[in-house]
């Protein structure tokens, strides 16, 4: 077992002298209705047969379908799709079979409103168990030597109706931010159709889209039946991994599989276990004997360089923080750590052509506009940490995105928002493209596009 920290979470028993690395993710998990009914009647464990496995594993995480809270704080919904509210008694559950991570994005996080995923929140993260959402993605687990990146959408109409949108310049930016900072980017995204034991059209295209903007591993869950994963531009992609603690009845519902991801000679091997739900039971039990394909995808051995370091995330403790520290190492040995960031994204720019800087987006308040919004800052590391070259508010106009050209790295170009300082308007759904040069001192326009 490898030393597993989410912030300064520390999860005891490990050892750090291994190489392998052992990742475990489930299906949909209800801990309502049902399932709840069970656990009260049989006053017995709905993980008894699954935590000598998960035992095995560095990191366990699976997806929770509900809100804490009571039914009577619901929300109005036209069609009347059930409400999982969850005792927040029933989440110690979770910590003693051992997961470490529940991702809570999905059309049931607000099935109590704000307040109710507000409150998910923090019962999780009281469980010293991390709580993730599209909110705070992505989060960094440090395993050993080895730093994964967690993401977590959802693209199925929640209770208010809403869904991450696809394509999607904020999830550019986490998956830019998260492919820069960790050895393994994981997706974790619901969608698909309840019951299809296949992927439908608009699963197709948003694996398509995640594994080319930055996706490692996309793991799927809502359909309730496995859908049998696949490589889509090289990477794997568990289209639905199905139930894995649930109390619907049908046959397709009570077979679930378990994604295996495996860190060992410098790949990372992916596979996976099968479970099935007696029919008398909603408690989930491995399966051996049915094989699941396996696939094979490189590890990313360099994090994030500049002028001789490298650097590694540490993810504040508070899941309502999503500041990271950066903790700088030369020759493998500890440097210094930065003061939390406000990162957005980062990258490694030679914006002289010779000298090592990172370009960095963050968010800050600014006096020029009075809101907290994107802001280019430019730093260089020493031996003293980081430094900042310059702090901009967001060059001529306000800004959406900003990237270094590929094709020359003492360019920049920026995506700013058709508005202006002047007369700022964020509903203004006008785009404009600038070109910058770095001057040595801040950066100086060299080409304007026109609004479009």
């Amino acid at each position: 077992m490898i030393c597993l920290t989410i912030g300064s979470l520390f999860f005891p028993g490990c050892q750090s002298d291994k190489v392998e690395v052992r990742i475990i993710v489930t299906g949909d998990i209800l801990l309502s209705r049902n399932v709840r009914e069970e656990i009260r009647d049989r006053k017995s464990f709905p993980w008894q047969f699954m935590t000598e496995e998960f035992k095995k594993a560095d990191l366990v995480f699976g997806n929770l379908e509900g809100a804490v809270g009571s039914p009577k704080d619901s929300l109005a919904n036209g069609n009347a799709s059930p409400v999982f509210d969850i005792d927040s008694s029933d989440l110690k559950l979770a910590k003693k079979a051992g997961f470490h991570v529940l991702t809570i994005e999905n059309n049931h996080s607000y099935d109590l409103g704000i307040k109710g995923k507000d409150q998910t929140v923090k019962s999780v993260f009281s469980q010293q168990i991390s709580p993730v959402s599209l909110q705070n993605s992505p989060r960094f687990f440090t395993i050993g030597n080895q730093v994964i990146s967690l993401i977590a959408l959802n693209l199925v109409p929640d209770r208010r109706g809403l869904k991450t949108q696809l394509p999607s310049l904020e999830l550019e930016q986490k998956l830019s931010l998260a492919r820069t900072l960790s050895n393994l980017v994981i997706v974790s995204v619901h969608w698909g159709t309840e019951w299809l034991s296949w992927p439908n059209q608009n699963q197709r295209e948003a694996a398509d889209w995640l594994t080319r903007n930055g996706a490692d591993v996309v793991i799927g869950s809502h359909p309730h039946v496995v859908q049998e994963p696949e490589l889509v531009n090289g990477k794997p992609v568990y289209f639905s991994l199905g139930n894995h603690l649930f109390d619907q009845k049908y046959a397709d519902s009570k077979s679930g599989l378990m994604a295996e991801l495996i860190l060992k000679n410098g790949q990372w091997i992916c596979s996976g276990l099968r479970t099935h739900t007696r029919t008398s039971s909603f408690f989930p039990e491995v399966v051996t004997g049915e094989p699941v394909p396996v696939f094979r995808i490189p590890n990313r051995n360099s994090l994030l360089q500049s002028n001789g370091f490298e650097f590694k995330p540490v993810q504040f403790d508070s899941p309502e923080d999503n500041r990271v520290i950066l903790k700088a190492f030369k020759n493998g040995k500890p440097a210094w750590k930065s003061n939390p960031m406000k990162l957005i994204t980062i990258t490694n720019a030679k914006l002289d052509g010779k000298q090592d800087f990172l370009f960095a987006l963050e968010n800050h308040y600014s006096n020029l506009d009075k809101e907290i919004s994107l802001r280019p800052y430019v730093y260089f590391a020493d031996e003293g940490g980081l430094v900042a070259r310059w702090r901009g508010s967001a060059f001529s106009w306000p800004m959406l995105d900003a990237r270094i050209n590929p094709e020359n790295p003492k360019e920049l170009i920026v995506l700013h928002r058709g508005d202006s300082f002047i007369h700022p308007d964020k509903s203004n759904t006008k785009t404009r493209r600038a070109t910058y040069i770095w001057n040595g001192f801040g950066f100086t326009g060299i080409k304007d596009s026109v609004v479009n």
